[in-house]
């Protein structure tokens, strides 16, 4: 069966990986664009960490991951002439860069084979009845994903043979991030938290949005990059019956609809789904300042934003409320809010990051585009105490309750004592909150 060059790219991990198995040789490749060396930095920290992890549990098989730097297909090409592989393998990914890497490889005349992977189900294994290339609705997508069929999951192998003389060269230096409690990469961490996680899935469903005790896995980043296997993850709520492990499943779910509503509308990023929704927006320099920098004077809005600073992560209710208060209060484009979330995500990605912001802006695919979300509202819901607001705002830690949300309202002497701004020009108006 020859020489396979596997090519890694968001699937750092030996665990379900269809790149390590069914070659008679394996040598496992990972290019260093340079090209993509302005992603977030956040990301890049996590990559590195990936990498070293991949290197390891490549080692402890007896491989290693040979590392290059360059054009990934120059390299690769290079690489399987060295070895004389007799294919490349690499997973199928529906990015518009993927999507070029891919024919570029197959320009090369390599004999190019793509491994799933990347999501549960790949884009287009299941299709709407009339015809179309994806669903643009979630529910009949989840109905049939569910009913689809699942390739099983593949074995770790317990050796990898690859050839000898091979350099692996070295990694970079770990680079700095910018968010100082960043979750740390690595498919050992991913597995880890996976098994941990499974403990508490049970809850998932009662309390999931509650933003204060923050019942989420915190898997998204180890999704992202790979270092876990969406399908290994979905099975392990497949198999709990539980009410939360299902309501988990179908936020799995979410994930693969973005990625086949990607692969058919690859502008995501940039470009409306629903054009005529897309025609009105303010330009507001300071507001989107106030926005980024988490001081709009709306608690539960700077919350968010200095969470997502702080941790390169933000929980999924918080990324629903800033993004409705940009695009919905503000009247802002939804694009700066996907750049300014693309450079602080470690689980930033273009399916789910613009998937989701198109959808709370009303130009993607939300059957209810003019849905908005009342901040103050969602705060009193979803973080009725304000624990939430004063873990990341510690301007108003010393507020009691719910009062935190509101903080305008507070008597003035105690309003005057407080280090934390007032709503922004545009939102002074009380009413705004009540009438929303």
């Amino acid at each position: 069966m020859g020489t396979r060059i596997a090519l890694f790219t968001r699937d750092l991990r030996v665990h379900d990986n269809p790149l390590l198995v069914g070659a008679d040789q394996v040598v496992p490749l990972f290019v260093l664009d340079p090209k993509l060396s302005g992603i977030s930095a956040n990301r890049l920290r996590f990559l590195h960490q990936s990498l070293a992890d991949l290197r390891q549990n490549l080692r402890d098989r007896g491989a290693d991951l040979v590392i290059r730097e360059g054009d990934p297909v120059a390299e690769t090409a290079r690489l399987a002439a060295e070895v004389d592989a007799s294919s490349v393998m690499v997973a199928g990914d529906v990015s518009a860069y993927a999507q070029r890497r891919e024919g570029r490889l197959r320009d090369e005349r390599l004999p190019v084979e793509i491994a799933p992977g990347v999501t549960v189900l790949p884009p287009g294994a299941v299709r709407p009845g009339g015809g179309g290339a994806s669903y643009r609705v979630f529910t009949p997508y989840f109905k049939s994903w569910e009913r689809a069929a699942w390739r099983a999951s593949v074995v770790s192998p317990r050796t990898i043979a690859m050839p000898s003389g091979v350099a692996p060269g070295r990694l970079p230096s770990l680079p700095a991030g910018e968010s100082p409690d960043a979750i740390p990469g690595g498919e050992t961490e991913g597995r880890r938290r996976l098994r941990a996680w499974q403990g508490q899935i049970s809850r998932y469903d009662d309390d999931h949005d509650d933003m204060a005790a923050d019942n989420t896995s915190r898997l998204s980043a180890y999704l992202r990059f790979g270092c876990l296997s969406p399908l290994e993850v979905a099975l392990a709520a497949k198999a709990d019956d539980s009410p939360g492990a299902q309501a988990f499943l179908r936020q799995l779910c979410w994930r693969d609809f973005y990625y086949q509503v990607t692969a058919a509308f690859p502008t995501l990023s940039t470009e409306p789904m629903r054009a005529k929704a897309d025609t009105e927006w303010r330009y507001d320099e300071d507001g989107l300042q106030h926005w980024r920098d988490g001081t709009t004077g709306v608690p539960i809005v700077d919350a968010g934003m200095r969470q997502l600073r702080a941790e390169g992560w933000m929980h999924n209710r918080a990324r629903l409320i800033t993004a409705s208060f940009l695009t919905k209060h503000l009247g802002i484009d939804w694009r700066p809010g996907v750049q300014w979330f693309f450079r602080w995500l470690l689980d930033g990605d273009v399916p789910n990051n613009s998937g989701n912001w198109q959808w709370t802006a009303g130009t993607g695919n939300d059957t209810r585009p003019f849905r908005k979300f009342n901040p103050i509202r969602q705060a009193q819901r979803f973080d009725a105490e304000g624990v939430y607001v004063r873990r990341y705002v510690p301007e108003l830690k010393d507020i009691d309750g719910a009062a935190v949300h509101q903080p305008w309202r507070l008597p003035d002497s105690v309003r005057r004592g407080l280090d934390y701004p007032g709503p922004l020009e545009s939102h002074r108006d009380e009413a705004v909150w009540l009438r929303d």
